[in-house]
């Protein structure tokens, strides 16, 4: 069985989740004093990035199980949303405000997406709808 081509849609969803990881590690390591913001938000902006550029690529796909990426997408993405929001609640409890929080509700965002779209991606690729 020949693999059918692909673009690189699952490595630059977890390109996007590493850059977010790393942006969360520098923001919780100064927790609760106010972090610098350079560093996190430049991993924010290229996760942001790799991100788009995943679902630039992925939606051009003609033959791709459109219904079954749907699926799995949405049982995926409650299940970061709600792993996201206890972490969000963590900042926040450990009194995080203003900017800070902003970034790090971003990171949140991505980290939420990222992963199920790797994983909806990589269980689509192989279904037939």
């Amino acid at each position: 069985m020949s693999e059918r081509p692909f673009p690189p849609v699952a490595w630059l969803a977890t390109t996007a989740l590493a850059l977010v990881v790393a942006g969360g590690i520098v923001m919780a390591s100064y927790a609760p004093r106010r972090p610098p913001l350079a560093v996190p938000t430049a991993l924010l902006v290229l996760s942001v990035l790799a991100l788009a550029a995943a679902w630039a690529l992925l939606v051009r796909q003609r033959d791709f199980a459109w219904r079954t990426f749907v699926r799995v997408f949405r049982w995926a993405l409650l299940a970061y949303v709600l792993s996201a929001g206890m972490i969000e609640f963590a900042f926040v409890r450990d009194h995080t405000r203003g900017a800070p929080l902003l970034v790090v509700s971003c990171l949140l965002v991505i980290f939420a997406t990222s992963v199920p779209t790797t994983i909806a991606v990589t269980t689509a690729r192989y279904a037939e709808d």
